[in-house]
């Protein structure tokens, strides 16, 4: 099966419009200096030999612990970062080989919202010029429509336009990020990837920051690549969720069925880790669910285990897991699982 016929079988009827972003075996290697012991440089993999499909309107998560490759992805895919190897399609035009000088008139359409508010912001610019920027940049209007738009990004983000002459540090944690949105949507694009855009803020801001993306979709029709570690986060947000492991997509289906019978072992061990969550049954789900732990340590990336990468901390592993590597691989319920015993189907 190609990566393209893998990605199909992904695809539910709730994934949204055409396809606007189409990963294709896309690979991100860092090549390391030999240490002491190693005479030969050692390869990082990052990511390797992600695919995937983004569909119009949609909100694709992308969950895995720290480490797993899920930024390095999120900035593959809008070009931040320099592909190693593979390919990526943004609204139907292939962006993989496009110079700087070619890729800038589609740099509207896909931005990137920041994890830490406070490091994306520049601390000595003004927060209306940080938002003013890429509208300068792709020469959006004169003076004075920079500043009607400027003032209309801070009304959209619920920030107040009269704290345009603020500087980043005037402004809360919340507030900052709201900053970075409205960065983001200057330029009205289509697709917005948003690298854990809220796991630097207090938990009770996290909410206020969620239910704005969440409205900033409805009113302006977004299409999001919603990047955490928190499964809770995700599963409030996202149509579909693709789980990594050592830079690997191990299982992408959608939300509520990924949730509510895991077919991947490691998506089953991070959702026995979620807290408990009141369905309105009165029963908490995550208390239906065993917990299940994990024995040893996340594999060197560098020395990935051969065959199934996470067979190492696998309770089903078997022969087969270590002699082959499982390919990602659609199932009877629609969604793929790279596992050669996948615990549902």
């Amino acid at each position: 099966m190609t990566a393209q016929e893998v990605v199909a079988v992904g695809q539910t009827p709730s994934s949204g419009g055409e396809v606007l972003l189409r990963a294709t075996d896309v690979s991100k290697h860092y090549t390391l200096r030999p240490d002491g012991l190693a005479r030969r440089r050692r390869v990082l993999r990052a990511v390797d030999g992600v695919s995937l499909e983004v569909r119009t309107g949609e909100t694709l998560g992308v969950v895995g612990e720290s480490g797993c490759g899920k930024s390095t992805l999120g900035r593959c895919l809008v070009r931040l970062t320099e592909l190693t190897g593979g390919r990526v399609e943004f609204d139907g035009k292939d962006i993989t080989g496009l110079s700087s000088r070619r890729l800038r008139p589609l740099r509207p359409g896909m931005q990137l919202v920041f994890q830490d508010p406070q490091a994306s912001l520049n601390p000595r610019r003004r927060a209306g010029d940080i938002v003013a920027e890429p509208l300068l940049v792709h020469r959006y209007g004169d003076a004075a429509a920079v500043r009607r738009r400027v003032a209309e990004l801070f009304d959209v983000v619920g920030l107040s336009s009269a704290h345009r002459d603020r500087y980043p540090h005037e402004f809360s944690g919340g507030q900052r990020q709201r900053i970075g949105i409205a960065r983001a949507l200057a330029t009205e694009p289509k697709l917005i990837v948003a690298d854990e855009p809220v796991s630097a803020l207090d938990v009770s801001i996290q909410a206020q920051v969620l239910n704005l993306f969440a409205d900033l979709q409805e009113r302006f029709g977004l299409t999001y690549v919603f990047i955490a570690h928190d499964l809770g986060v995700v599963r409030h947000v996202s149509d579909r969720i693709a789980v990594m492991y050592l830079g690997e997509i191990v299982e992408l289906g959608a939300t509520e069925a990924l949730f509510g019978a895991p077919a991947h072992p490691y998506t089953e061990v991070l959702l026995s880790a979620v807290p408990d969550i009141d369905d309105g049954t009165g029963t908490a789900e995550a208390s239906r669910r065993e917990r299940v732990v994990l024995s040893g340590e996340v594999p060197n990336p560098v020395n990935k285990p051969t065959g199934c990468p996470f067979r190492t901390r696998c309770a089903h592993a078997r022969d087969l897991c270590a002699r082959e590597r499982p390919s990602l691989t659609g199932t009877a319920s629609g969604r793929l699982v790279a596992c050669h015993y996948p615990l549902a189907g």
